[in-house]
C-alpha cells in the first residue's frame, strides 16, 4: 500500500509539473476582494481616459496582452524595458510594431491603482494587462458625426459599438525574467499555414477553434506593408498576386502600399469596420479580404471553413467562442508567488 502510494504522489507531481496550464487554477475572479475591492473600476477609468486620446488604445492593448502570453505565459515580461545587461522581449524584432499606446494603457492603469494606499504595490502588471485588455474590447466605438444626437466635443458622438464584456480571472504574479531570445519561433507569423497556426496556439493548450476565435481580434488595429507585401507584389513564380486575394481588395492594397512604400505606413486590418469589435472580419474572410496569409487560410483551408462560416454568421457564436478562448489564453504560463512577484514598476524586473 505504501508503495502504490509512493508512486500515485510521484506520478501526481509528475503531472503538476509537466503540465503548463496547471497554475491557473490559482486564479480567481475575487482575488483583489479584499486587497484592493475598486481595481476594475479604478482600472476601467484609466483605460476610458487613454481611449479618449486615442482609438489606437485599444488593438495596441489587444495586440499587447497577446504577444506578452505567448511568450512565457501571461506575465507582463513584454512590459519589461531593456537594460545594458540584457535586451528585453519589447525589443525583438517580432515586438517591435507593438504600439506605444498600449504600453501606456497598463502604465497609466497602474498608476491609478497605486495613487490608492490600500491598493499600492500589491496588483501585478499582468493582471493590469488582462483587465484593460477587457476593457479596450467592451469600450470600442465608432465616432460619427451628426446634429441629430447629443453634440460632443464639435458635433463628435461616440457610439458604444464594442465586444462582449466577460469576467476576468484575477492573480497572476509578474514575471522575473525578459529575454528577447525567448520570442523567437513564439509567435504567429502572418504567413503561417493552418498545420503552424494549430500547433502553435496548441502549444499553449488552444484548440483550433480557440485560434479562429482569437484571429478575430482582427476585426481591430493596423498592419505595416511590409508583412503583406508579397501577397500583392511577388507571391510566387506563377502569380505575383495571391490568387486567393479578392482582386479588388488586392488592387486597394497596391495603391495604399505601393513598391518602396514609407515603412512607417500602416493599413487597417479590417476594411470594412476598422473601429468596431465585430464578426466583419470573418465576413472578410468569406470575400477573400483577409489582410495575412494566416488570416485568409482559415477560409481557404477546409478543416477551418466551417467554424468561420459560423462566426461569420452569428455575432453571439463568436462572442462565445472569444470569450472562451481570450479566458484560456489568460491562464497560459500564470506565475505564482514562487516564481513571480508584484512589480512597482511594470518595466522594471
Amino acid at each position: 500500500m505504501g508503495r502504490l502510494s509512493l508512486i500515485f504522489v510521484w506520478s501526481l507531481s509528475l503531472t503538476l509539473c509537466f503540465n503548463p496550464y496547471s497554475t491557473f487554477a490559482q486564479l480567481s475572479p475575487n482575488h483583489y476582494a479584499n486587497i484592493c475591492p475598486n481595481l476594475q473600476s479604478i482600472v476601467r477609468g484609466a483605460v476610458q481616459r487613454k481611449f479618449q486620446q486615442t482609438f489606437v488604445t485599444v488593438p495596441a492593448t489587444l495586440r499587447l496582452f497577446f504577444h506578452d502570453c505567448f511568450v512565457q505565459g501571461c506575465d507582463a515580461s513584454v512590459m519589461v524595458a531593456s537594460t545594458g545587461n540584457n535586451q528585453a522581449e519589447k525589443d525583438h524584432p517580432d515586438n517591435l510594431s507593438l504600439a506605444g499606446d498600449g504600453f501606456d494603457t497598463v502604465i497609466k492603469a497602474k498608476a491609478a491603482v497605486d495613487a490608492v494606499p490600500q491598493c499600492r504595490n500589491k496588483v501585478s502588471c499582468a493582471d493590469i494587462l488582462a483587465l484593460a485588455t477587457r476593457d479596450v474590447i467592451v469600450l470600442c466605438y465608432v465616432i460619427v458625426k451628426t446634429k441629430d444626437f447629443d453634440i460632443v466635443a464639435g458635433n463628435t458622438v461616440m457610439y458604444y459599438a464594442g465586444g462582449p464584456s466577460y469576467t476576468v480571472e484575477l492573480g497572476r504574479f509578474d514575471g522575473l525574467v525578459s529575454r528577447a531570445s525567448d520570442v523567437n519561433g513564439n509567435l504567429p507569423q502572418p504567413n503561417f499555414n493552418l498545420n503552424q497556426l494549430n500547433a502553435m496556439f496548441a502549444s499553449h493548450g488552444l484548440t483550433q477553434t480557440d485560434m479562429i476565435a482569437l484571429s478575430g481580434a482582427h476585426t481591430l488595429g493596423f498592419s505595416h506593408c511590409n508583412r503583406f507585401s508579397n501577397r500583392i507584389f511577388n507571391f510566387n513564380n506563377q502569380s505575383a498576386v495571391d490568387p486567393t486575394l479578392n482582386k479588388q481588395y488586392a488592387a486597394q492594397l497596391q495603391q495604399m502600399c505601393p513598391r518602396n512604400v514609407d515603412p512607417r505606413i500602416a493599413i487597417n486590418m479590417d476594411p470594412t469596420t476598422p473601429r468596431t469589435f465585430d464578426n466583419v472580419y470573418y465576413q472578410n474572410l468569406q470575400q477573400g479580404k483577409g489582410l495575412f496569409t494566416s488570416d485568409q487560410i482559415l477560409f481557404t483551408d477546409t478543416r477551418s471553413r466551417a467554424t468561420v462560416n459560423s462566426f461569420a454568421s452569428s455575432s453571439n457564436v463568436f462572442n462565445a467562442n472569444f470569450v472562451a478562448a481570450i479566458t484560456k489564453l489568460g491562464r497560459v504560463g500564470v506565475k505564482t508567488a514562487r516564481n513571480g512577484k508584484i512589480r512597482t514598476d511594470c518595466s522594471v524586473l
